[in-house]
């Protein structure tokens, strides 16, 4: 299964786009392409890792390969984007574990 998501991260203008790919409903390939440096750094680092496995991202006893890369590559970023769940929804798409189902944010002020 593929799953896209599209993300537009707010106020910085980025703009991220992923295909996250599994072949056996478990293991997945992220394909990561955002005009963010510091994400298209994430994208290569996840790459270096090979596939992935989506049950263990889950699992409450494992640490997250995906998150840990995350915070390991995002430092002196903004600990606020968004890009890493919609990645990580994503995944979980990819693999059969959620359906695929916009999420949404909206911020204001007051």
């Amino acid at each position: 299964m593929q799953a896209k998501v599209e993300i537009e991260a707010g106020v910085c203008g980025f703009r991220t786009v992923a295909c996250v790919i599994s072949d056996d409903s478990q293991n997945v390939a992220f394909v990561i392409d955002s005009g963010c440096e510091k994400i298209r750094a994430l994208a290569a680092r996840l790459q270096a890792h090979g596939l992935i496995d989506a049950y263990q991202e889950i699992s409450p006893a494992t640490e997250s390969v995906v998150l840990t890369t995350v915070r390991e590559t995002l430092k002196g970023c903004c600990a606020g984007c968004a890009v890493p769940a919609g990645l990580f929804k994503a995944m979980q798409v990819a693999a059969g574990l959620a359906l695929p189902q916009d999420i949404t944010i909206r911020l204001s002020a007051g």
